[in-house]
């Protein structure tokens, strides 16, 4: 279910421009050198084979399988919800992912593929990836997406606003994409960590689309230089395991971009039950934007089960 509103005991801190900064720039300043030690030291953890095959299997149910390209169709957009549903037609016990995320104009296309299914259909909005766009015109663009069959809206905040201090602009914006998803659809907040340029900025960020009621905070588009990385994970990770203690409102997190690889969900899984414990070990409170990640997880499910690497040849290319 979406999240609700913040707790009341925020209230005064988004009545003004002047109060939000204040108390964004009250938050505890990020320990570079700390986070980035602590994000490196739990992606040594090693674990055993049986928990790898689970690991593997949750990491699958975790996966927004995306597509965002100008070159989509919708014959490539079928193809990958029954890639979605089916992973592995040689193994039926291998889990499905969590979404097919897409464009909005191919919404409707992902709903009637994974009629059936329990298989949400994620939707990128508000003039995604650059959010560059008035207000009125992203919200058709989450109305169209809603209207289409989306059952999640992931949007972008104006990082110009952001960066400019305007925190209040990008606040009420992800209230006002909110009041549109409903009762429909849940909200992930995409800030682009990649372009906020230090943790500081990515904690105030984290806060401000947790006080506007967004249901998940991402990292990042996957379309620009560096997205996802496990110290910025780590540092979202740690916003809302305190927004939850102070408010009780538990919000997901999803690391989009930049992980491909088995070893590199394993990192993240850990990140999180280290950190925020077993409450978010579920697609309901964790996810993975990715769109190749799904190959090498089950090239390595694949091995685990034969004992033999079958290699790319026998998975599906996305």
């Amino acid at each position: 279910m979406p999240t609700t509103a913040p707790a009341s005991a925020f209230a005064d801190v988004t009545a003004s421009d002047a109060a939000l900064r204040r108390f964004l720039h009250g938050l505890p300043g990020v320990d570079t050198v700390g986070l980035e030690a602590r994000a490196a030291s739990l992606g040594t953890r090693s674990i055993k084979t049986t928990s790898k095959a689970y690991a593997i299997d949750l990491a699958i149910s975790m996966i927004d399988l995306t597509t965002l390209e100008g070159a989509d169709t919708p014959g490539k957009v079928r193809a990958l919800c029954a890639k979605g549903a089916n992973p592995d037609p040689t193994d039926r016990t291998t889990p499905r992912v969590a979404a097919i995320c897409v464009y909005p104009d191919m919404a409707a296309t992902a709903k009637e593929a994974l009629a059936g299914t329990d298989i949400k259909v994620a939707s990128v909005a508000t003039a995604f990836p650059a959010g560059r766009a008035a207000l009125p015109v992203k919200l058709a663009d989450v109305r169209d997406a809603v209207a289409a069959g989306a059952d999640e809206i992931d949007m972008v905040i104006d990082r110009g606003a952001f960066l400019s201090g305007h925190y209040l602009k990008v606040y009420e914006e992800i209230v006002a994409v909110k009041a549109e998803c409903g009762d429909k659809a849940r909200l992930k907040v995409i800030f682009e960590t990649g372009e906020l340029s230090t943790y500081d900025n990515i904690r105030r960020a984290s806060w401000i689309g947790m006080l506007a009621g967004a249901d998940f905070i991402k990292t990042s588009t996957g379309k620009v230089g560096v997205n996802a990385t496990p110290p910025n994970t780590l540092l979202m990770l740690e916003a809302v395991r305190d927004f939850k203690a102070q408010t009780g409102i538990q919000i997901g997190v999803k690391p989009a971009g930049g992980i491909r690889t088995t070893k590199d969900a394993v990192k993240f899984l850990v990140l999180v039950n280290e950190t925020v414990g077993e409450d978010w070990l579920s697609n309901e409170w964790f996810r993975f934007g990715a769109s190749s990640l799904l190959n090498d997880l089950l090239m390595q499910r694949q091995k685990l089960s034969t004992g033999r690497y079958s290699g790319p040849d026998y998975v599906t290319v996305d």
